[in-house]
């Protein structure tokens, strides 16, 4: 019988489920309860136009989990995810507002065929590494771009296509809300899925190959075949969060899948940290609120010195770009270090000696 005035020390794991957990601890399993319990809530506090950015936040957190699967997981660099974006985009308004299917059938269908377009696009950068890998991405990004526009009676051309909101039993997510709460399901489905993926034996895979892939091809690991699941699987939530931001925004057009927007997709996963699924989250929400941030700096200067406005509206990208460079240099593993070193200090406050 256990003693209850005897505090235990240390974790104590009496079976292999106990030792594979993701949260292993209680009070982290209760802790995570908590802030999923404060997500729920929050749009019922909060203004239609913080909602707004917390979606559009969490719509790009789907997306950088996506990409982080394949570069920060599996070291394979990319730079055509805003092309990857428009596929998932485009392919759910053809398959709702052009054939008539429902979004319910259309947003896994886009998924699908973005991992079918990622794999195709992956075959002939299975060979290469580094810049070169970034180089072959950026022409699938170009080719991707240019078909888009150019295919004019599937795609609207430069004109773009309008989408409709989705809804379910007669019930229309119109409201700023209502469309939160969709993303919230997704994005924890999300995540789920892919903590899970990495303890599994595809995740530890990917995980072989970006450490050392020649070793990983020693020891039996098909390098063709997880890169190429690598792509597929990445692509896959791409096209699934390029689906939610074109039904919520209503519009998918080429410009909005311009080389920034892949730019902006790694920047979330550097600043939030490389390999970490909820560094991805950070790194979505620290990106997406920053022009926030700094253009409502830049209204309070201008209101003070108005001489400064025209100044400090173009310093807004010199700002953002410096914000990049000083995570690479002083945290390279990003947001997600920074939270874990806080974390790792408060517990052994006040002895941390």
């Amino acid at each position: 019988m256990r003693n209850p005035f005897v505090m235990d020390c240390g974790e104590f794991h009496v079976n292999y489920k106990q030792d594979m957990a993701i949260w292993k601890i209680s009070r982290v399993r209760m802790r995570i309860f908590m802030m999923l319990a404060l997500f729920a809530v929050f749009p019922l506090v909060a203004s239609d136009y913080i909602v707004g950015l917390a979606t559009l936040a969490g719509i790009a957190a789907i997306g950088a989990i996506g990409l982080n699967i394949l570069t920060g997981f599996t070291g394979q660099i990319s730079i055509g995810v805003g092309a990857f974006l428009g596929v998932g985009g485009y392919t759910s308004a053809i398959l709702t507002s052009t054939l008539g299917l429902s979004f319910w059938i259309s947003l896994p269908l886009a998924g699908i065929i973005t991992a079918a377009v990622g794999a195709l696009f992956s075959i002939p950068a299975l060979r290469l590494k580094g810049l070169y890998l970034a180089i072959a991405t950026l022409a699938a990004q170009v080719i991707i771009l240019f078909i888009i526009s150019r295919w004019d009676s599937l795609t609207g051309g430069t004109a773009g296509m309008v989408l409709s909101r989705p809804e379910i039993a007669g019930f229309v997510f119109i409201t700023e809300t209502s469309y939160y709460y969709l993303m919230f399901v997704i994005l924890v489905l999300t995540t789920l899925f892919t903590l899970n993926l990495f303890r599994s034996r595809v995740g530890r895979a990917f995980i072989a190959v970006r450490d050392r892939d020649i070793a990983a091809e020693v020891m039996g690991i098909d390098l063709f075949k997880y890169k190429a699941l690598a792509f597929s699987v990445s692509s896959f939530f791409v096209g699934v969060a390029g689906a939610l931001l074109g039904h919520y925004t209503m519009i998918v057009s080429p410009e909005l899948y311009s080389i920034s927007v892949s730019i902006e997709f790694l920047a979330m996963i550097l600043v939030g940290g490389l390999g970490s699924v909820f560094g991805s989250i950070y790194g979505a929400i620290f990106i997406t609120l920053l022009p926030v941030i700094l253009r409502t700096v830049v209204e309070l200067i201008s209101g003070v010195f108005p001489e400064l406005s025209a100044v400090l509206i173009g310093m807004k990208e010199v700002v953002f770009g410096v914000v990049i460079v000083l995570f690479l240099v002083y945290e390279p593993e990003g947001l997600a270090k920074i939270w874990r070193n806080i974390k790792d200090y408060f517990k052994l406050w006040p002895f941390s000696y």
